[in-house]
């Protein structure tokens, strides 16, 4: 029920901004990872508390679900690591958390940015 309220949340707040493009998925043999990048400061406040993230206007969110297209495109666990990078070339470590909300399994991250690093 949560994914459903943050989903519909984060694009309420999309389709207001010009950070909405087309859908944004990488497809590996039968999986799909679905993927979203958005500043936390487009987060409610009971959002970013339910999952324990700082809301910033410099610091960014990321959501990565894998997706089985072999199981009627059911959500499966995975092991997601990744790395942020700014403009000068700094990586920042993704630690991912996941959520389970029953059928709905994700994975969050936050990183720090610069206004003209979005």
């Amino acid at each position: 029920m949560f994914k459903f309220i943050l989903k519909c949340v984060l694009l309420s707040f999309l389709m207001q901004s010009n950070y909405l493009h087309a859908e944004q998925k990488q497809i590996f043999d039968n999986l799909s990872v679905h993927y979203i990048a958005i500043p936390t400061k487009f987060l409610t406040p009971n959002i970013a508390h339910q999952y324990s993230i700082k809301r910033s206007k410099y610091n960014g969110l990321i959501n990565i679900s894998v997706i089985d297209n072999t199981q009627n495109n059911k959500a499966i666990y995975a092991i997601v690591s990744g790395t942020a990078r700014n403009l000068i070339g700094q990586i920042h470590p993704l630690n991912f958390t996941l959520v389970n909300e029953g059928d709905a399994i994700y994975y969050l991250a936050t990183y720090p940015f610069l206004n003209e690093e979005i």
